[in-house]
């Protein structure tokens, strides 16, 4: 029996687009492309989730692999909240899932800097009864170490939970260790999933 929901953040409870915000912040069109490529698409800015360089180290990461855009990766680096917004859906979904009883949960790859600047953003965390960043534990999915953590963490047996992400290679990791998992792919089609799963 199901009695635990646990929740990926970025494209199931919030939107991230950073292209967005190089837009809102006026960086012209043709070094968005080569602004994204050194920064939100590079290896580094995967690893940057484990938060475990500081802040300046990782900037020059970035930096270095586009060193004519500068002034623009700076000025991004210092907005990224204008990338991240929490989506309407979200608070009436969950508040509707914990009346009905069901404890929930947030298990996400977060940066510790992209955290610092969008906390205020994820009102969704009054609505939850704990979560797990991977820049507090330096792990990131899907490492299964990280799903580990949240289940010591909150004392929840694996087979009485369901993990809901974006991404397949983190579902599939939560499977491996027993959760019920299923691909989000949006709001709509995850309510009949999940209302499946809770069936069950």
């Amino acid at each position: 029996m199901i009695k635990n929901i646990i929740f990926d953040v970025g494209k199931v409870l919030v939107e991230w687009e950073p292209e967005t915000a190089l837009r809102k912040l006026g960086v012209r069109e043709e070094a968005i492309a080569p602004i994204l490529e050194a920064t939100v698409e590079s290896d580094e800015w995967y690893g940057m989730d484990k938060s475990v360089l500081g802040d300046e180290e990782q900037l020059e990461h970035f930096l270095r692999k586009a060193p004519a855009y500068e002034k623009e990766i700076r000025l991004f680096w210092d907005h990224l909240n204008l990338a991240i917004w929490q989506y309407d859906y979200v608070r009436p979904w969950l508040q509707e899932l914990k009346e009905r009883g069901y404890r929930l949960y947030i298990l996400s790859n977060y940066a510790r800097r992209t955290f610092a600047q969008t906390k205020e953003k994820l009102a969704f965390l009054e609505d939850v009864d704990g979560s797990l960043f991977s820049f507090e534990v330096h792990h990131i999915k899907p490492d299964p170490d990280i799903y580990r953590i949240l289940l010591q963490k909150f004392h929840l047996t694996p087979q009485e939970c369901v993990f809901l992400d974006d991404r397949a290679e983190n579902v599939e990791a939560a499977k491996q260790l027993g959760i019920w998992a299923f691909q989000f792919t949006g709001y709509e089609a995850a309510v009949k999933a999940l209302e499946e799963l809770l069936e069950k």
